[in-house]
Parts: C-alpha cells; sequence; structure tokens
C-alpha cells in the first residue's frame, strides 16, 4: 500500500511538472509573439495619427483613419493580455496590504457581479505585507470574479477570503516549491464547476468555454501569468454542479516601501496644453517604422531629433553631441547594447541626464531594475509621446 502511494504521488508530481513546463513553454512562444506585435500596433497607431492631423475632422477620410487607430488600439489591449501571460509585462511593485487593495475594490466588483450574485469577504487579521503591482492584482481578484459571475448564471455567492499562509502551508502548483510565507487570496463561487480534463487546459491562451464571440480566452491566462510574474503560485480546485475555488498565494515582504522612481505615461499628470518644444533629443528605437514616426512627430512638434537605430550607434552620437542633448528616448530592448546599458553608459560622463524609456515588453523585468527615468508604455499615442517628452523636460 506504501509503494502504490508512493507511485501515485510521484506520477501526481511529475504531471504537475509536466503542466508548468507546458505552460513555461507557451508563454515563451506568447511573448515573443506578443512583442513583434506590439511593434506592429505601434506603427500603426503612431502613422493614424500622423494621418489624423493632416485630415480635418469633416474629411471623409478621417473617420476611416480613426477606426484604422481604434481597431489597433483594441488588438492593443489583447497583447497586454498575452504579455502578462508571459510574465513579460513592465511591473510597478510597491508594498501593498491585500486587505486594503480587496476593499477598495469591493464597490467596482458590486457592480461588476449585478444583482443576482452577491458578494461575501472574509477579511483575515493582521496581513502580512506583499511586494506587488497593485493594478495587476485588481486584474487578477476582477478576472477572477468575473469568471465566477459567468459560472453563476442563476445567481450566487462570490465568496473572498484573505488570510496568512505559514511556508510549509503554502500549495505548489507543480514548479518549484515554495518556501516562504505568503498571503492567501482565495475566490470562491457556487457554480457550474469544472471537470478534471478542462482544469488542466484553463490557463491556456485563448482557451475558452464561452460560446463564440462573448470571451477572449486570455482571462485566466492573464491571472496565472501576473500570479507567477509577481513571484506567487496558484492553485485551482473545481467540481462539477458545485463551483470551483481558485487560490493565489503571494510571498510576504519584509521590504520598506521606497517612492518609486519611474512612472509611466498612463498614470503621470498630463503635461501643459502646449506640447511643443525646442530641446534636442536623442531618440534610440531599433524598429524603423516605430523610430520614423517618432521621429516624424518630434520634429513637428519643433524638436531637434537625432536618431539612432542602435545603442552602439547613439554612444557615437553621443560622443559627438553629448553637450548639447536634452533627453535620450529610448526603447528598452535592442540587440547588441540595451537601453538600460545605454543609459548607464553616457551617464558616466552626465549623470544628469534625463532619459525617457519607451516599451512595451519586459524579459522579467520590473521598472525597479531599470536606471532611474521615465517609462511610457508602448503602444503609445503622438500626444502621449509629446506629453512624456514635455513633462520629462521640465522635471527639474
Amino acid at each position: 500500500m506504501i509503494v502504490l502511494s508512493d507511485v501515485t504521488d510521484q506520477s501526481e508530481l511529475e504531471a504537475q511538472i509536466a503542466q508548468s513546463q507546458k505552460m513555461q513553454a507557451i508563454g515563451q512562444l506568447a511573448g515573443g509573439i506578443a512583442h513583434d506585435f506590439n511593434n506592429v500596433l505601434q506603427a500603426i497607431i503612431g502613422f493614424s495619427d500622423l494621418l489624423l492631423q493632416s485630415h480635418r475632422p469633416s474629411d471623409p477620410a478621417f473617420r476611416d483613419i480613426m477606426n484604422i487607430k481604434q481597431s489597433a488600439q483594441r488588438a492593443a489591449g489583447l497583447v497586454k493580455q498575452l504579455l502578462a501571460f508571459s510574465r513579460r509585462q513592465t511591473l510597478r511593485p510597491t508594498v501593498l496590504n491585500l486587505n486594503d487593495v480587496i476593499a477598495d475594490l469591493s464597490i467596482m466588483l458590486d457592480r461588476l457581479l449585478g444583482e443576482t450574485v452577491r458578494l461575501d469577504v472574509a477579511y483575515g487579521r493582521d496581513l502580512w505585507p506583499v511586494l506587488a503591482d497593485q493594478s495587476q492584482v485588481e486584474q487578477v481578484v476582477i478576472n477572477l470574479a468575473v469568471n465566477a459571475r459567468d459560472a453563476m448564471k442563476g445567481g450566487g455567492t462570490l465568496t473572498i477570503r484573505t488570510r496568512n499562509v505559514p511556508a510549509g502551508e503554502v500549495e505548489s502548483d507543480g514548479a518549484d516549491e515554495v518556501q516562504v510565507d505568503a498571503v492567501l487570496i482565495e475566490i470562491e463561487d457556487v457554480g457550474t464547476g469544472m471537470p478534471q480534463d478542462m482544469l488542466d487546459k484553463i490557463f491556456e491562451p485563448f482557451f475558452t468555454t464561452k460560446a463564440t464571440g462573448e470571451g477572449t480566452g486570455l482571462g485566466l491566462s492573464t491571472v496565472y501569468g501576473i500570479v507567477k510574474q509577481t513571484g506567487g503560485t496558484l492553485s485551482v480546485k473545481s467540481e462539477v454542479g458545485k463551483g470551483t475555488t481558485f487560490r493565489i498565494y503571494l510571498p510576504r515582504t519584509e521590504v520598506e516601501q521606497r517612492p518609486a522612481a519611474v512612472s509611466d505615461g498612463e498614470r503621470a499628470p498630463a503635461a501643459s496644453g502646449d506640447l511643443t518644444g525646442s530641446a534636442t533629443l536623442l531618440l534610440v528605437e531599433d524598429e524603423e517604422a516605430i523610430r520614423t514616426f517618432a521621429a516624424r512627430a518630434l520634429t513637428a512638434k519643433g524638436y531637434r531629433v537625432l536618431s539612432a537605430e542602435s545603442g552602439v550607434e547613439a554612444a557615437e552620437i553621443f560622443a559627438e553631441e553629448g553637450d548639447t542633448i536634452d533627453l535620450v528616448v529610448t526603447d528598452v530592448i535592442m540587440p547588441e547594447l540595451d537601453g538600460p546599458g545605454l543609459v548607464r553608459k553616457i551617464r558616466a560622463e552626465r549623470p544628469d541626464l534625463k532619459v525617457l524609456f519607451m516599451s512595451g515588453y519586459a524579459d522579467g523585468a520590473s521598472l525597479d531594475e531599470l536606471p532611474e527615468a521615465q517609462f511610457l508604455p508602448k503602444p503609445f499615442t503622438l500626444k502621449a509621446l509629446a506629453e512624456a517628452v514635455k513633462r520629462e523636460l521640465g522635471r527639474s
């Protein structure tokens, strides 16, 4: 009996590891596709903005161009979810109390759940702090809540619980065993439940049980990617006809919160109405279409733009014109010499040089790991680029 039990445990462990490796491989593929697609969308959105500037709203072509831009922006939303699944979003971690996060979300969740689903929240006492991106944690809770709502067509109760979990009690998800204290977010519904063969696939991108057109199949894969990139684990238990329970474990942190050194174009305050300027900018971008759009857009605003297609070329330009450059606008991921490497190199000569990073992709990186600078997420609009440049040049 003991031998049979050991064999069963070993088989279950091997199955968990195989599933984890499968998810990692799918994530790498999704991340690579999302990165390339993001650059294509950036070019479409950017050149759409340039075209819109040359057409009046009354022109027949104006609406067509706007439709192109809006479609690209919708596609960018899907790419963002793929990047979340592949754990390649650029995170903005801060020290959080998960009770506070869920309390702040409760009103929104009530509205999302509708009149037939009741929200019941059980807050754990004296929760340990966690280090995570608040907007991403909120996305996890919202996605799981919406998923639960859709599973309870006839109504029911969605229960959210939080509590501290000592290291030895944290569930493994088939990857490396977590040996740290964690804070648990448990989300339980009394919906239709899922059979085991479905549970094995629910975190895969584009897998959905909903009718065509009712879902993208990226909600749970986004949850998976966010939790894994944050250093956590997750488990799911489900029984057909009784409901489903998701458990999210986020590692406890002792890190003291410090002011964020980087902000992005979405959260930073808007720049003043005048987006023109006369400063000299060093623009570094290895994608020709994006570099061309950005250079044209910024030149039209009055800036002197020095363009480089690589970090190496940018370093050469800086060696010749470093004293005249007011701001470096650079991509993060580039061959040979990437954006962070370039910034460290030129700041060795000019420590006070202002920098604006632009990227829609991070290979396991958080903003805290970049040199001190501002950050503009791709894909961005012409206005967002002009505002970010104006804002950074105006910083003291």
